[in-house]
């Protein structure tokens, strides 16, 4: 910002110490430099809160980001939950109103038995023993 070297700085304490002269110099110095470093930590505390007050703006703005995105989500959750629904009150209806039972259980101890074009054919008393064969074409 400012831009004063070392020769400058020279300027200044030889014109300092020829008007104040070497008595008063020392004191002048010390309140000077007590400015300088009271100039020093304003500085730093402003921009402290500044940067706590972006931070708290940056987390704000990804906090409200996230609301948006996780509204977005429930929004698409609820719109599918909703279509899954009416599917299945649709497939309900349909299998109600053709009279079908919606849950059919298969019995375990013959789940092919009877079905026609089945390969396995349900045995008699004289195919006992015998490995099945195989379907005639």
């Amino acid at each position: 910002m400012f831009d004063i070297g070392f020769s400058e700085l020279l300027l200044i304490a030889v014109v300092a110490l020829v008007v104040l002269g070497p008595e008063r110099l020392p004191k002048a110095a010390r309140f000077a430099g007590l400015w300088v470093r009271r100039a020093r930590n304003q500085w730093d505390s402003v921009k402290q809160e500044l940067e706590r007050e972006l931070h708290a703006e940056e987390l704000r703005r990804n906090l409200q980001q996230v609301q948006a995105a996780m509204r977005q989500s429930e929004a698409q959750l609820r719109a599918s939950s909703e279509q899954l629904q009416n599917e299945t009150d649709a497939l309900r209806r349909q299998v109600e109103g053709d009279g079908v039972d919606p849950v059919v259980e298969a019995s375990p101890a013959e789940p092919t038995a009877g079905i026609p074009g089945n390969a396995i054919e349900s045995t008699d008393a004289t195919d006992a023993g015998k490995p099945p064969t195989e379907p005639r074409p």
